[in-house]
């Protein structure tokens, strides 16, 4: 079963569940939604590997709002975005430890001879397809960052 078809699914569910499914249907809905406006400014039809990094935008654009919310003191819209946020990372691929991304990196900053804070361009480069969908672009940045020696 493909992504797509597992969110139609789950999208079904959530409208049989009533008062219990409103925030899984909304959230679903809307990731359907950015995933068809996607295809068609692509025009074609997304494979899993692009639905992935569909739902990886909508996942970063939520956590990038949270500050924000804080920010204005406004804790039931941080608490809504969690909740998204949950729901949403139900679809991706399990989801890279600070360990895991630690080792991936190490192992790339080896195979492209990283020398220091001037190679991270070509760290980056090469760690990010292995981690894509799977961790946070800026936690990856953090951590290569942290081990080339520059903050």
């Amino acid at each position: 079963m493909s992504l797509k078809d597992k969110l139609t699914e789950d999208m079904k569910t959530a409208m049989k569940a009533k008062d219990e499914g409103k925030l899984r249907l909304s959230v679903i809905r809307m990731v359907k939604a950015a995933i068809k406006n996607a295809e068609i400014d692509k025009k074609k039809e997304f494979s899993d590997a692009e639905v992935v990094e569909v739902l990886a935008r909508e996942v970063k654009m939520r956590r990038d709002a949270i500050p924000e919310f804080e920010k204005a003191n406004r804790p039931d819209s941080v608490e809504q975005l969690n909740q998204e946020i949950a729901i949403l990372l139900e679809y991706l691929p399990q989801q890279l430890s600070a360990d895991e991304i630690r080792k991936l990196a190490q192992e790339v900053m080896d195979q492209v001879r990283a020398q220091g804070p001037k190679d991270l361009g070509k760290v980056m480069g090469a760690l990010t397809p292995k981690t894509k969908g799977r961790a946070d672009g800026k936690i990856v940045n953090q951590i290569v960052r942290e081990l080339l020696g520059t903050s």
